[in-house]
Formats: structure tokens, C-alpha cells, sequence
């Protein structure tokens, strides 16, 4: 690039000139880069299939995730549901503390409930802080409790800067993260809870009479764009994490710090036009290893038309000795199995001698004739994965009370008892996997 000047300009007019001229062009360089134009701003871009970071704008910088934060307590309560310790029609309960909670909430009252799918709805459309303390209080005893679980749980995802002080992302300045911690957060939601996944992509819902908007408005608008999550506060600017799938390729992106929300959407929609098409096609995913479980303060999986406190946490086995045994989890949720009819049971077995080698339990019920139902209808509605597989139940006892394990044998290695679990999540049903 060359620029001249008139003849006419001297001395200080020419200084003038070119001071001017510099002005212009350190301008045109500000408008072109969010560094210059923003200094809260940070972004990355992460190819979903091969984890290949293709953009990256500060995304190790240090800055506040609000509402952000709600991914992960939403993917605690996902792996409280694969755990067989939340289900969707458990009720949460709303304290004086969460109650307190400043807007954006749905304004439950002390006292009141929801149930936990009715929370999932509320934490990912309508960004609710008061169903946020709820949900911490109610898996972690206290919202402080909860915090630190989830940093827990960040730093097995392998996030390495961020710090949870509060389960909503209301303001705290020790509650902190990183563009590409958000971009590994936004992965392990979709590669470890592919079947909840979806719930991100709600475009609304209600709740006593009221419609909730998604606040992501890129849903719908933008092609392959699924989710995933808003958040706001003045400290932070605006933020938004971006699932994208279209045409083969896949891609999380992140804006952190953007000065307005059509700003901080612009910023992604160009995010998403430029590197969608450098994302590969090839590659499986899997980037995000799970690295351990959490132990949640309740265990209340819930069957219809029974109470959750009346049986134990049907993903942990009781030897004849008393010590539990390390048990293999494989990622699915339990459905709801109904009461049994009279002349359901096509099983004849009773309470059984434990079965050796590979075994796969997927529920744990009070009753025999439960017991026995549930293994029936997964057989039926899984034929392909369980119809040469025996059923059986196993019964122990638990303070005083009878408990019956629903179980298959006949598994002849551990990849094929894991294998038998991955099929049967996507039949919705809860699986484990272990030798026996």
C-alpha cells in the first residue's frame, strides 16, 4: 500500500497529515480485530471431530463464565440421571436460599417444586438461578457444596482454569474459566450425554402457565447450530458456547466478553461461517474422557408409582461379604418401568444363584414381580442385544429390606457386556456393566 500527499501541504500541515493518516489506519485495524475493539473479548474454535483447534483469540485467558456455569450443573444432573440417582420426575425442591436468588428465575416460592426434566428446561431456556440453588441443594446438600463437586468434575473433563463458587453464575470473582474450558465443557455435554443432549436445542417451555424463550436466539436462525447456552453478566459481557452440526462437519465455538448481545451473535455467526467449512468430515469424536464419577449426596431414582427412599442405589452390588464391588457404568437413563399385570411374567426364575462372568444389571426393584416385569419388557422391546441373553434376578438385602436386581447373563467378554449397554441406551434404558 502507497499514499501521497499534495504538494501543498508543509511542515506541521504535513505532520498533521500524517498523524491523521495513522489514525486512520490504527481505526481501520480496530474495527477488523475484538482485541482492539473489546478487551473482555476471548473465542475459540474447536473442531468436534478431531479436536483440532481452528481459532483461537485469547482462549486461555482467565475470564467469568456466568450463565455459562449452568452447562455444568446441568451435566451434573445428567450423570445423577446415568448414575440411577435423579430421574426426570423426581421432584427438587425449592429452599429459602434458592428462593432468594436474583432474576433470571422462574419465581417458585419456598416451600415449592419442580420436577428435575421441569429444572433442565428452566436452567437451559430460561437460564433460572433460583432452579440452579435448587438443583446444588438438592444433589449437593448445600450450593457450596455443589460448587466445589463441580470443580471437581471440571477439572476430570480436564478443565484446567475455571472454579465454580455457585451453581447459576451469578457474580463472584472467584468464579472464573477459559474460552476453550467452555469449548471442552460444550463436548463432554454432547459426547457424554448424547441422548439429554437435545434438551439444549428447546426453542421454549412452560411452566404454570407461562412461556419461556430461549435466550440462545441463534437457534433456528443459524443452519446446524443444536445449542447450547447464553450467559450474561456485567462483569463478564456477553457470552455464548455454540454446538454446530451440518453437512458432516461438527465444531464447538465459543465468544466470551461480547459488549452486547447482537454483538457477542454476530461474532459467532461469523465464527461459524468462517471455520464450519475447515472442519474435517472425518474423525470420530470421543475427545473428552470422563475420568471418574461423582458421588452425589442423594440417591433417588424414581419408579412409577413407587417411592424413591424406598430402594437403595441400584448401581452399586452388595457381596455376600458386605464390600461393594467396582462396577463398570455405562451411559444410559432409566425409563419408568410400569406396575406389572397379572400374567406378565414370562420369567420363570427366582431369586438366583449369582451368575459368573460378564453381567449387565439394568434396575434394581423392591418386588420380585417388578423385577421380573422390567427384565420381560426390555427383552421384548431390545431383542436384537438381549434376546439370547438369560435373565435373572438377585435379590440382597439392605436395612432390613428385600431388594431385587434385575440382570442378564451370558455375556462372553467385557466389550460385549459394554456393547450390550450402549445398545440399550438407546432404548433409554440404564446399564452396567460388570464381572461377576
Amino acid at each position: 500500500m502507497s499514499f501521497s500527499f499534495s504538494p501543498v501541504l508543509r511542515g506541521g500541515a504535513t505532520l498533521r497529515a500524517t498523524a491523521l493518516l495513522f489514525t486512520l489506519i490504527i481505526a481501520a485495524v480496530a474495527a477488523s480485530s475484538p482485541a482492539y475493539a473489546n478487551s473482555k473479548y476471548a473465542g475459540i474454535v474447536i473442531d468436534a471431530r478431531t479436536g483440532k483447534t481452528l481459532y483461537n483469540y485469547r482462549g486461555d485467558n482467565i475470564r467469568f463464565p456466568a450463565s455459562l456455569t449452568k452447562m455444568m450443573t446441568v451435566y451434573m444432573m445428567f450423570e445423577a440421571m446415568e448414575q440411577g440417582k435423579l430421574s426426570r420426575s423426581t421432584r427438587i425442591r425449592v429452599s429459602p436460599h434458592a428462593a432468594s436468588m436474583i432474576p433470571s428465575k422462574l419465581g417458585i416460592r419456598a416451600g415449592g417444586s419442580l420436577t428435575a426434566e421441569q429444572a433442565i428446561y428452566a436452567l437451559v431456556t430460561k437460564s433460572a438461578n433460583d432452579v440452579a440453588a435448587a438443583v446444588a441443594e438438592h444433589l449437593g446438600g448445600t450450593e457450596s457444596g455443589f460448587a466445589r463437586m463441580m470443580t471437581a468434575k471440571a477439572r476430570q473433563l480436564g478443565m484446567k482454569s475455571t472454579v465454580f463458587k455457585n451453581a447459576s453464575g451469578l457474580p463472584n470473582s472467584a468464579q472464573v474459566t477459559t474460552a476453550r474450558d467452555m469449548a471442552r465443557l460444550g463436548l463432554a455435554l454432547r459426547e457424554h450425554h448424547p441422548s439429554q443432549y437435545k434438551y439444549f436445542s428447546t426453542r421454549s417451555f412452560q411452566f404454570s402457565g407461562a412461556t419461556y424463550r430461549n435466550h440462545n436466539r441463534l437457534l433456528g436462525r443459524i443452519k446446524g447450530v443444536d445449542g447450547i447456552k447464553t450467559g450474561y453478566t456485567r462483569a463478564s459481557g456477553f457470552n455464548l458456547v455454540s454446538s454446530v452440526q451440518a453437512n458432516g462437519r461438527s465444531i464447538v465455538a465459543v465468544v466470551l466478553g461480547g459488549r452486547t448481545g447482537a454483538s457477542r451473535n454476530a461474532q459467532m455467526e461469523k465464527l461459524i461461517r468462517e471455520y464450519l467449512p475447515k472442519a474435517s468430515r472425518r474423525g470420530s469424536g470421543n475427545l473428552i474422557a470422563k475420568n471418574g464419577s461423582t458421588s452425589f449426596r442423594h440417591s433417588v431414582p424414581t419408579v412409577a408409582g413407587m417411592s424413591p427412599s424406598r430402594f437403595p442405589d441400584p448401581f452399586k452390588t452388595v457381596r455376600p461379604t458386605g464390600q461393594v464391588a467396582d462396577i463398570a457404568v455405562a451411559t444410559a437413563y432409566a425409563p419408568a418401568p410400569s406396575r406389572p399385570s397379572v400374567g406378565l411374567d414370562k420369567i420363570t426364575t427366582a431369586s438366583a444363584t449369582p451368575r459368573g462372568g460378564w453381567v449387565i444389571q439394568i434396575a434394581s426393584l423392591e418386588t420380585q414381580a417388578e423385577a421380573m416385569a422390567y427384565l420381560n419388557a426390555a427383552q421384548q422391546k431390545a431383542k436384537p442385544i438381549l434376546g439370547a441373553k438369560q435373565p435373572f434376578i438377585e435379590n440382597f438385602e439392605k436395612n432390613g429390606v428385600n431388594y431385587h436386581r434385575a440382570r442378564f447373563s451370558g455375556f462372553n467378554s467385557k466389550s460385549e457386556a459394554w456393547g450390550a449397554c450402549e445398545g440399550l441406551k438407546k432404548h433409554n434404558y440404564a446399564c452396567l456393566a460388570f464381572e461377576n
